[in-house]
């Protein structure tokens, strides 16, 4: 087993979560791996790849995490700790499952952990990580919520194509209110790009003149 903290350094300074691998247990859940006394792996893939993995065992209302980790290219080490589950009642029946974050004093309901630096798997406010999305900046937020969009109304990805039609059997008030939104995204997104092509442009410009000055 390759361990966590093989291949690439995932660690980069942007700390969001979409730089870390995480452990999500609605996907252990939908694919019915709590039940008490499973063994498996669990991989980390790349390009069809594998990159990283761990061995879990489920226990009653915990899974045992089985791994190997290092830190600044060290010695691999060898992991082993609980983390607990609490289940909670679905309104349709059945239940959900949560991850308690094991990170000593933490104990958050979570739905995924996170394993940085400090090699043990938490919950992301343990990391201190924000959300990919809270990056972006707003004119590349407007697209991708325009996109979302175009998705529903079933419609060609991508801001700069066409609108498309009415999806069969949708009602047009809501098919309206879609379209407004969309409208309303494309726009604010065009413009940041606009604005943002323009300060690229005054950076250019000011950089010429300065370099003509050097000179």
């Amino acid at each position: 087993m390759g361990g966590i903290g093989s291949g690439r350094r995932w660690q980069s300074g942007k700390n969001t979560t979409s730089d870390y691998r995480a452990l999500d247990v609605r996907r252990l859940q939908r694919d019915r791996l709590l039940r008490s006394g499973e063994t498996f792996a669990w991989q980390w893939t790349r390009n069809g790849q594998e990159v990283a993995s761990i061995q879990i065992r489920v226990e009653t209302n915990r899974l045992i995490l089985i791994y190997r980790h290092r830190k600044n290219d060290g010695d691999w080490q060898p992991m082993e700790y609980p983390v607990y589950l609490e289940w909670t009642p679905c309104n349709y029946g059945g239940g959900r499952a949560w991850f308690l974050c094991p990170a000593a004093g933490c104990g958050r309901h979570v739905a995924l952990l996170y394993i940085g630096r400090a090699g043990i798997f938490a919950c992301r406010h343990c990391y201190r990580l924000a959300y990919a999305s809270q990056r972006e900046p707003d004119d590349d937020r407007a697209a991708r919520r325009a996109d979302a969009i175009r998705r529903r109304l079933r419609w060609q990805p991508g801001i700069l194509n066409g609108k498309g039609s009415k999806p069969k059997g949708m009602h047009w008030r809501t098919f309206s209110r879609l379209e407004a939104r969309h409208d309303a995204f494309v726009h604010a997104s065009l413009m940041g790009m606009a604005t943002r092509l323009q300060l690229m442009d005054r950076g250019l410009a000011d950089l010429r003149d300065d370099l003509t000055d050097d000179g």
